[in-house]
């Protein structure tokens, strides 16, 4: 069979369906807006250096592992025909698992996942609904034609979908394009009877995901009840796109923490929900307001309830910017898919910064070395790990939200986690309308892919970002070949500088991505130079973090590790300093941090296999001057942000002895105080 034109892209990676496919539309229909930038296959990419070390630490722990050593995972899994987990844990735990087990071509686990996605191919039910087996199926012993409100939860199938995606993309599996369309015929009849709400209000807040795979399932096929279906779905989805734009929302969750609409201020919910207004812009490109939407909501948001991290509190509410606030992990995974989301639809390089901050310093604090444990929610100014309330909008009765455990605080984030390292590495490269390729994201990697229609190429990423300054791109050629080549010059950047073969060939200011038109050549050489001085933002209470490239840096405090047990929630760590922490930085950083501070680097060469996010091994320190403030102690578990006047001078007591400060990666800690004070 033939499939329509779709817009920009062309069919040359589409594999025909079998007989039972999708039917023909007698007419094209309309397009969806262009993308700026393509998704590639999962397994494009070839993690290199340090990226594969911690996707190969991930691979041998946790996420290759989870099904063997969560019970709930494990014991009568759901999504394989059991009576076990059939809500969204083991979707979580796939979305991650399928993008690893393809980023390192893992045999084993590509077999582990393919199973899941067997099952529910082959016991779809004749009205399109899949999934675990129904309680009226259940009882019945045998699979039923579920439909309307015969049907449950909406919301782990919308995971699930986007397993889907991920297996079409890496595989072409021809049986998966007939089966999302059946499914999504089953939507469009038995949404307006059983709503997106119908079950929990978790589907209403999170349709932004199903909407996402719906307008990709039409870029493949056409099919025009595809566009019906997703008005309905935006339709029954929160209003995202509103709360965004209209501004009121934002404020009132900075001011509200009772349990009045809560649900639109859940960090998790509003990390999925930021994409909407872009996703569905897809198919309303006349209007503006869609993407612009997504412009103020995400500068509200980071403006009111931004951290040093890059992330927003959501502890689970949104919470202010105070650096005392949690943030939980599941917020922090979530958030990332929207941002490489908005930028495949935008272009838009705010969303390729905020990334990549995010990326960099709030996700690998939060888990520990070997990807076992992590932390429900973590503290910006965390200088200790413990059991208790803290400053919370959600206090368990277990008191274990701050604590590192496998099951510490709910167990979402023990599955969802997978998703954060394994799809920012399947977003480093994106592919261009222009038959190119795009490096949005930088890590060591290798990408193999195809250009200027079919050609193939292979560009091998060398660096030690976002450590180090430099990117190497090499260029394994069979011959000369043709394309362009988009590189992001980030925002904390003044001047990139690009080389060729050694030789300078521009310069290009931050915040903006630059295109490289031209002919490249067998063992061409490319260098981006991204030079990292030291800087400093200003954050709560007119506190003050070092940054450097994209990592903001974080006083180092000794860790003292401590294992507990708690009868509900099992194993878990604690963490108390071996070393003060109640520092000032002195006036004179902010004046010149550069004069100010020094800069060391451990010996990292561009290939290194190591693993660097952890106090011992942090490849950069920063040494600075500082005081100490006996007046700032810990209150209740937390260090409240000491307060100054609006000359963002402390004026409580500080000490006469002037001591030297060492700061790491704030992504390299887990006990740290990364918004400081300034002192006279």
């Amino acid at each position: 069979m033939t499939y329509p034109p779709r817009a920009r892209w062309g069919l040359a990676a589409l594999v025909l369906c079998e007989a039972s496919a999708v039917a023909q539309p007698a007419t094209a229909p309309a397009p969806l807006a262009p993308l700026a930038y393509r998704e590639l296959a999962p397994g494009a990419i070839q993690p290199a250096g340090w990226l594969r070390t911690q996707l190969g630490i991930m691979r041998d722990h946790s996420t290759g592992h989870l099904d063997e050593t969560y019970p709930k995972l494990r014991d009568k899994n759901g999504w394989l025909g059991g009576t076990g987990d059939g809500w969204e844990e083991t979707p979580y735990w796939l979305d991650g698992a399928i993008s690893l087990a393809h980023l390192l071509q893992d045999k084993p686990l590509l077999a582990k996942v393919q199973r899941y996605v067997d099952w529910s191919i082959q016991h779809q039910r004749p009205s399109g609904y899949f999934g675990p087996l129904t309680k009226a199926e259940q009882a019945a012993g045998k699979l039923l034609d579920v439909q309307g409100t015969q049907g449950e939860d909406w919301w782990p199938r919308m995971v699930m979908l986007k397993v889907f995606q991920q297996h079409y993309q890496a595989t072409h599996d021809a049986r998966v394009l007939p089966f999302l369309t059946r499914y999504f015929r089953y939507q469009l009849a038995n949404l307006p009877a059983a709503p997106l709400g119908q079950w929990s209000e978790w589907s209403t807040v999170r349709g932004g995901d199903n909407l996402l795979v719906i307008y990709w399932l039409y870029r493949q096929t056409g099919e025009p009840f595809l566009r019906e279906l997703g008005e309905l779905l935006y339709q029954q989805t929160t209003p995202w796109t509103a709360l965004f734009a209209d501004r009121d929302w934002v404020m009132e969750a900075a001011a509200n923490q009772t349990d009045a609409h809560w649900m639109n201020r859940h960090g998790v919910n509003v990390g999925m929900g930021l994409k909407l207004p872009v996703v569905y812009s897809q198919a309303h490109p006349e209007q503006p307001a869609l993407p612009q939407a997504l412009r103020t909501g995400w500068q509200d948001i980071m403006t009111l309830h931004g951290l040093p991290t890059g992330m927003f509190s959501a502890d689970e509410d949104l919470h202010g910017n105070l650096p005392t606030q949690g943030t939980e992990l599941c917020a922090v995974v979530e958030t990332m898919y929207s941002l490489e989301q908005a930028a495949a639809i935008t272009g838009d390089a705010t969303y390729l910064d905020a990334l990549e901050r995010i990326a960099y310093n709030a996700l690998p604090t939060q888990t520990t070395d070997d990807y076992e444990s992590r932390q429900y929610f973590q503290v910006a100014n965390q200088v200790q790990v413990q059991r208790g309330v803290l400053n919370f909008s959600l206090p368990f009765e277990y008191g274990m939200n701050n604590v590192f455990g496998p099951y510490a605080g709910y167990t979402c984030c023990t599955a969802n986690m997978h998703q954060g390292w394994t799809k920012f590495a399947t977003h480093l490269w994106y592919a261009t309308p222009s038959q190119g390729v795009a490096a949005l994201e930088y890590a060591p990697n290798v990408l193999t892919t195809k250009v200027n229609g079919n050609v193939p190429v292979t560009i091998r990423e060398e660096t030690a970002y976002p450590f180090g300054d430099e990117i190497n791109f090499v260029f394994d050629l069979k011959k000369p070949i043709a394309f362009p080549l988009v590189l992001r010059v980030p925002g904390w950047c003044a001047e990139a500088t690009v080389l060729l073969n050694g030789q300078s060939l521009r310069t290009d200011k931050g915040g903006q991505v630059i295109t490289l038109a031209r002919t490249w050549r067998p063992a061409d050489h490319l260098t981006l130079r991204l030079p990292m001085p030291v800087r400093t933002s200003s954050w709560a209470r007119n506190s003050r973090t070092l940054e450097r490239g994209p990592l903001a840096y974080a006083l180092q405090i000794k860790e003292q590790w401590q294992e507990g047990q708690q009868a509900q929630e099992g194993r878990y760590f604690t963490l108390t300093p071996g070393s003060p922490w109640n520092y000032g930085l002195p006036h004179a950083v902010v004046e010149d941090p550069i004069l100010a501070t020094t800069v060391a680097a451990k010996p990292l060469a561009a290939s290194a296999n190591g693993f660097y996010w952890n106090a011992a091994n942090a490849p950069i320190t920063l040494t600075v001057s500082g005081r100490r403030l006996p007046a700032w102690q810990l209150d209740e578990g937390v260090a409240p942000q000491p307060v100054t006047p609006r000359d963002g001078l402390y004026k409580g007591p500080v000490d006469s002895t002037l001591e030297t400060l060492t700061f790491i990666p704030y992504g390299c800690t887990k006990l740290r105080v990364v918004a400081l004070p300034i002192i006279p």
